[in-house]
């Protein structure tokens, strides 16, 4: 083992520099999220879903809307009949006849890619939340057929 002058350490030089591996090809850059539908993204090429990736081009969208309404006495009649027990006792026991009708419920969305298939369940209150909802998935419809 030859050291030079220079190498206090007497570790011999390099004869050639080590051969780098070539840079693996990157995937193109799918941009930026165009649509948000709950949990899922859509991006110009692909669909992410927190179960993994599908591709856009040629997948298929469902949505299915199940309601429920259900009728209960709203806060501000039981309000009401409280403070007006104290003042009018049976008369105010009338309040608690008022009713509203509350619709809930959710949204199902699923895309299906292939034999893979993802669904988002989404909690809506009103017609504006389902209406709006459906409009993103029409949307995201166009762009797989493209």
């Amino acid at each position: 083992m030859t050291s030079s002058p220079s190498d206090p350490w007497g570790v011999p030089p390099p004869d050639d520099p080590p051969a780098t591996a070539p840079l693996p090809a990157l995937a193109p850059e799918p941009g930026p999220v165009i649509v948000q539908i709950a949990e899922i993204s859509v991006t110009s090429t692909t669909v992410y879903t927190p179960t993994g990736d599908l591709p856009l081009a040629g997948s298929h969208w469902q949505v299915h809307d199940y309601w429920m309404s259900q009728q209960r006495i709203p806060r501000w009649a039981i309000i009401a009949a409280i403070v007006g027990f104290c003042v009018l006792t049976i008369f105010s026991l009338l309040f608690l006849l008022v009713k509203e009708t509350v619709m809930q419920g959710t949204v199902q969305v699923t895309v299906t890619s292939g034999t893979r298939q993802y669904v988002a369940r989404i909690p809506v209150t009103d017609q504006a939340a389902v209406t709006a909802i459906n409009q993103q998935v029409n949307y995201v419809r166009t762009l797989a057929a493209l």
